[in-house]
C-alpha cells in the first residue's frame, strides 16, 4: 500500500464524536514513551503528523487521521504514565475503554511494545483485557534499532512464552524501527489486506 494522503481530522474524548462515515479505523496504543507518534509518522511518511514529545503522556485525546481518504489511523493516549494525576488517568482510561469497546468502525488495535524490554505486566494485562473483550489486536515491537538482533530475539521469545499461557493462537507480531522504517511495508500491507476484506463485503 502506498500512502498518498495523511491528514489530521479531529481530536476528542468521546468516541461518538469521531468521523461518522464508517470508514475502517486502526487504533494505535501503548505505554507512554513507547514511540507511538514516531511510528505513526513513519508509517505515513509524514514527520509531523502525530506530535512527538520528550514528555511521555502527551497524547490525551482520541486523534483521527484520514489516510488516502479510505481509512483512519486512530492515535490513542498512552497508558501507564505515573506522573499523570489519578483523576486524569481515570478519565483517559474511561474514554479509551469506551472507544475500544463501542466504536463500530474499529477493525483492529495495534498494541505497541518496547522491544528493548522484557514482557511488562501492564502490557500483558492490556492484551489479556483485549482478549476478554474479544477485541482483535496485533503486537508491534518498536525501537528494534536500539538493541542487538540476539537481544531482540530473546525478548520476542519471552513474549511468546507469556502469550501462550493465555492464548491458543498468538496474535500477529510486527517488529519496527521508526529510524530505518523497518516494518512499514508489512504493517501497511496487513492493513490493506484487512481493508480489502471489508470493502469486498
Amino acid at each position: 500500500m502506498k500512502i498518498k494522503t495523511a491528514e489530521f481530522v479531529i481530536s476528542n474524548t468521546d468516541y461518538k464524536l469521531g468521523p461518522e462515515d464508517g470508514k475502517p479505523e486502526y487504533a494505535f496504543i501503548g505505554r507512554s514513551n513507547v514511540g507511538k507518534s514516531s511510528l505513526i509518522n513513519m508509517l505515513t511518511d509524514k514527520k509531523k503528523l502525530a506530535k512527538t514529545s520528550g514528555t511521555p503522556g502527551k497524547t490525551q485525546l482520541i486523534n483521527h487521521f484520514s489516510i488516502n481518504d479510505e481509512w483512519y489511523i486512530v492515535d490513542l493516549p498512552g497508558y501507564g504514565y505515573a506522573k499523570a494525576s489519578k483523576q486524569s488517568r481515570a478519565k483517559w482510561e474511561r474514554f479509551i475503554v469506551e472507544y475500544l469497546t463501542n466504536r463500530e468502525s474499529l477493525v483492529t488495535i495495534f498494541v505497541l511494545l518496547d522491544s528493548r524490554l522484557e514482557p511488562q505486566k501492564i502490557d500483558l494485562e492490556f492484551m489479556n483485557w483485549c482478549g476478554e473483550k474479544q477485541l482483535p489486536f496485533s503486537m508491534v515491537f518498536t525501537k528494534i534499532d536500539k538493541l542487538s538482533s540476539t537481544s531482540l530475539q530473546k525478548n520476542l521469545a519471552k513474549y511468546k512464552k507469556e502469550m501462550v499461557k493465555y492464548w491458543d493462537e498468538i496474535p500477529p507480531m510486527f517488529t519496527t524501527s521508526s529510524e530505518s522504517k523497518f516494518g512499514q511495508e508489512k504493517i501497511l500491507n496487513y492493513i490493506e489486506q484487512l481493508n480489502t476484506q471489508i470493502f469486498a463485503k
